[in-house]
């Protein structure tokens, strides 16, 4: 099976660590997501024209939104959507307001101000926080920030998508409430926060390993 791993915002693609080991019988792609254009679904995009044949993907967070995109430009490529921390609306107008605040804050501090705004709302558990899995551009970490903010709503392709679509959210997740996701097949990993694959590896493996069974 072929595997795509798409990271979330603040990180890059080593946060995928802890999944590797469970996915050795497969054929695993983690690219990096930063500077691949303004918008989504450039990144998707620019991910396309780097892969071939179908694909589990697997998104975190600002990966998930990712994933999203590629299923609407490259549907041939995706044949299943594991989303962790994500969502597939687009962002509120007090979100977006957010991101702009977001987006200044790293202006005036830079990345070290980025990390610790975040760093409470990434983790159930500060102790599982890592500060060097952190991207460590601006304008890369700006540059994602204004495509997450400017995303289109991908709600009806969840839907519709035609393979398995499963959301994941740890019980102390910050951005997204299981209630949100309703309408979807949603697991809710305990003990987490938002980065359930950092802080619940063995959670988040085998809720993988069940997903790609059926991919």
């Amino acid at each position: 099976m072929n595997v795509l791993l798409l990271h979330a915002l603040p990180l890059d693609e080593r946060m995928w660590e802890p999944q590797l080991p469970a996915l050795a019988q497969h054929d695993v792609a983690a690219p990096r997501l930063y500077g691949r254009g303004r918008t989504m679904t450039a990144w998707a995009e620019s991910i396309a024209g780097e892969i071939d044949g179908g694909h589990a993907v697997v998104g975190a967070s600002m990966g998930g939104y990712c994933a999203l995109a590629l299923a609407k430009v490259a549907p041939e490529l995706v044949r299943g959507l594991l989303l962790v921390g994500s969502r597939p609306d687009p962002d509120s107008p007090e979100r977006r307001a957010g991101r702009a605040e977001t987006i200044e804050l790293i202006r005036r501090e830079g990345p070290d101000g980025l990390w610790r705004f975040m760093e409470p709302k990434l983790y159930a558990h500060r102790e599982n926080a890592d500060p060097s899995l952190m991207y460590r551009d601006p304008e890369g970490l700006i540059g994602a920030l204004e495509a997450i903010r400017d995303r289109e709503d991908s709600t009806q392709l969840a839907r519709d998508f035609p393979g398995p679509v499963q959301f994941v959210v740890g019980e102390h997740e910050n951005f997204v409430t299981p209630g949100e996701l309703s309408e979807f097949d949603i697991r809710i990993v305990p003990d987490a926060g938002h980065l359930v694959n950092l802080e619940r590896p063995d959670e988040l493996n085998a809720i993988l390993r069940e997903f790609l069974s059926r991919v």
